[in-house]
């Protein structure tokens, strides 16, 4: 790997001067600086950031830890949160926890080796231990997806609670008097919040806990999907309406559906969450709670940034609880059996 000293060599100059070019040109005579820079193209030099980062104790890189990459709702949220670092100087890196607090843990545990910048992270833990123990490397982190207390930190989420009672209120607005849950781990507070929002809508209306059924899989994707629109097949009753925790399993549920020949939504009505680009795109467009996942990962960053920057001996740690829309499309019109 080409070093300083060896574009000093090659030019004929010191160490200093060398960096003068790089990074105080003004301060070169115009022709050394020339002969400087033909050096360094010649060459490939690449000054070491790392390098750099130690000697100002402080990184230009932010961390992004998210659930599951393959998600398009984190795609959003990743390019919100790109933009606000690119408007500042700095860079982000993405990394996939796959929904394991294990590698979870191994990340938090790079990020702190690597000394970056701070970190926005969607936890895997539901114990929180993974971020306690992070606490310790006085490196700042927000979380997103999640709500924080906020003594512990800041955090940007969405109002799921609002969000689920907003599905099952549609759905009951339709005629439907019973409903089917297809949620992932229940151990994610967004797959609590979500049934705990259906729950209240229920209750709002007159009916029993038992009128809304669920079914829990392992992952929050379009296989998990699958198994679950099986599991629906096989219910009796079977449902006439069903809620999914997230668009992956509602994707997954509509195809279940469509090979075993189920209408969507004239026998099963099909309501998802996130309204990820998909959705609008299914062979039937997807009913679905819009989260702004974009805002939502601009505002942590802009937050993180603050704690980091220039302004961080006056940030306060913030809260930001925003709240989700319904946006209703074919695959939950329909009347109940």
């Amino acid at each position: 790997m080409v070093g300083i000293k060896d574009v000093a060599r090659q030019a004929g100059v010191s160490v200093g001067t060398v960096s003068n070019v790089i990074n105080r040109p003004e301060m070169v005579a115009e022709e050394t600086r020339a002969r400087v820079q033909a050096v360094i193209s010649r060459l490939g030099y690449v000054r070491s950031e790392s390098a750099r980062h130690l000697r100002a104790g402080r990184s230009r890189i932010i961390a992004l830890l998210v659930l599951d990459m393959s998600n398009p709702f984190f795609a959003d949220v990743a390019s919100g949160a790109e933009r606000a670092a690119r408007e500042e100087g700095l860079g982000v890196m993405l990394c996939n926890s796959a929904q394991s607090p294990a590698e979870e843990a191994d990340y938090l545990s790079l990020f702190a080796e690597q000394r970056v910048r701070g970190v926005l992270v969607t936890p895997a833990d539901a114990t929180g231990r993974n971020l306690a123990d992070f606490r310790r490397h006085d490196i700042p982190y927000v979380v997103v997806d999640r709500v924080l207390p906020s003594e512990e930190g800041c955090s940007v989420s969405v109002d799921d609670i609002t969000g689920g009672s907003l599905a099952a209120r549609h759905l009951l607005a339709q005629g439907h008097r019973e409903l089917v849950y297809v949620s992932g781990p229940m151990q994610l507070s967004q797959c609590r919040d979500r049934y705990t929002g259906a729950l209240a809508a229920l209750r709002e209306a007159g009916l029993p806990e038992g009128a809304l059924r669920r079914v829990e899989g392992e992952r929050l994707d379009v296989a998990a999907g699958r198994d679950a629109g099986a599991r629906l097949l096989g219910m009796t009753p079977r449902p006439t309406a069903v809620f999914c925790a997230n668009d992956l399993l509602a994707l997954g549920v509509l195809q279940a559906l469509f090979a075993a020949g189920v209408s969507v939504p004239g026998d099963i009505a099909l309501v998802g969450y996130d309204d990820i680009e998909f959705a609008a795109a299914a062979a039937v467009p997807l009913t679905s709670v819009r989260q702004p996942a974009f805002r939502m990962g601009r505002t942590a960053a802009d937050l993180l940034i603050e704690e980091t920057g220039g302004e961080a001996e006056s940030h306060r740690h913030q809260r930001i609880v925003l709240q989700p829309e319904l946006v209703v499309r074919d695959s939950s019109i329909s009347s109940p059996r």
